[in-house]
């Protein structure tokens, strides 16, 4: 699949089924790029080890967007 730039995304029907694969692509192309503050890392070791201590805690998407779709 050809990359396509954000302004290209929002040109795309919400329907577009390719729209998860462009988003997809894009953040993976870009991930080498992406670098953690010390802050940031040392947060997404304590959410781990949270959620390793506590996996049914929380929500699933589908509950989640359940809820979201209810209130709308």
């Amino acid at each position: 699949m050809k990359a396509t730039r954000l302004s290209g995304v929002l040109e795309l029907p919400v329907e577009a089924p390719q729209m998860s694969e462009v988003i997809g692509g894009s953040i993976a192309g870009s991930a080498q790029e992406l670098e953690l503050t010390e802050a940031q890392r040392a947060e997404l070791d304590r959410r781990l080890a949270d959620y390793a201590k506590h996996p049914d805690a929380g929500s699933s998407w589908t509950e989640v967007k359940a809820r979201i779709l209810k209130r709308s």
